[in-house]
């Protein structure tokens, strides 16, 4: 069934299938992991044509918006029932916190710092989603985890410290903000981990992801007049790009990568984001790149799949 194939739960990490199938996998997950990284790209762009990140997010949301809203509908009417109240509810605050806030926060802190800079930032997020779980739910990490959090936070610093020393202003206001970007989705998934099992991957994402849009069209003509909208032919393209191609598109890669490699695997895949990143801020944005930005990559990366490991089971149990 179609919607088996997009759901991500409908496929355990050990999915059995043909090579064909693992093929596309495959295929889906790298591209999906890709496209999600040019949307960095696309907004240092739109800055250099005088928009800014309210604007730019606006015109991301208005793009995508419709897309997802087809989306939900199009989940919903597979749905076994319909949301509860609380449920309506909670799905408005992970939208805010991660479809809006992270996003907000990405952009706006974007306009500071390199692509590179901030694609490493965003990928500690599953770092940050166990240390939320330590320190909320008691859920101690391995010594092996604390080896790999310290190796992917000394990644980062070495990154940091080689985007200071090429210059340029407000680099540490830019990391805080993007950090904070990650923070603000590592709690939509910690928030969203008992609330897939019972609305489904598709229509939560969906959903959250349309609350997010309102919100940010809302914010834009709250904080700017219509006049900030005249702007270069060129954004508006990019901004068509940036709803779709890294947006909707990517969302739908990866889920059906999910569907078909398990999201263990997909996972390990999407670490070909931060390295697609430094491969078009070179060559698109002309962005700095030094020995100490591509060590940073290596340690980060590493330390992001030792954290995201499944620990081993222990003789005798299941």
């Amino acid at each position: 069934m179609a919607t088996a194939a997009l759901d991500p739960e409908a496929a355990g990490d050990d999915v059995a299938a043909s090579p064909s199938h693992r093929l596309s996998g495959l295929f889906f997950a790298a591209a999906g992991a890709i496209l999600f990284s040019g949307k960095a790209i696309i907004v240092k762009l739109g800055f250099r044509y005088g928009a800014d990140a309210v604007t730019l997010l606006a015109l991301r949301m208005l793009v995508a918006f419709p897309l997802f809203a087809l989306m939900g509908a199009w989940a919903a009417r597979r749905a076994p029932a319909p949301l509860s109240a609380g449920d309506r509810w909670r799905i408005v605050g992970l939208g805010f916190f991660g479809y809006y806030l992270a996003s907000f926060l990405d952009f706006a802190g974007l306009a500071y710092i390199t692509a590179t800079l901030e694609r490493l930032i965003l990928y500690l997020t599953p770092t940050l989603v166990l240390l939320i779980g330590w320190l909320c739910f008691g859920r101690r990490p391995s010594r092996l985890q604390w080896i790999a959090l310290a190796v992917s936070y000394f990644g980062v610093a070495l990154a940091f410290g080689h985007d200071l020393e090429a210059g340029g202003g407000g680099i540490v206001l830019g990391g805080a903000l993007v950090f904070g970007s990650a923070l603000a989705y590592a709690l939509y998934l910690v928030g969203s981990g008992e609330l897939v099992g019972r609305v489904g991957a598709v229509r939560l994402t969906a959903y959250a992801s349309s609350v997010a849009s309102v919100l940010c069209i809302g914010q834009f003509l709250v904080l700017r007049p219509w006049s900030a909208l005249q702007l270069p032919r060129e954004v508006y393209w990019l901004s068509l790009a940036n709803g779709t191609l890294c947006t909707v598109v990517p969302v739908l890669m990866v889920m059906l990568g999910v569907a078909r490699l398990g999201s263990g695997l997909a996972s390990q895949i999407g670490m070909l984001g931060p390295v697609s990143t430094i491969v078009l801020s070179l060559l698109i944005l002309g962005e700095p790149m030094g020995p100490w930005q591509v060590a940073g990559t290596l340690l980060v990366l590493g330390g992001v799949l030792l954290v995201s490991r499944k620990p081993a089971p222990r003789p005798g149990r299941s």
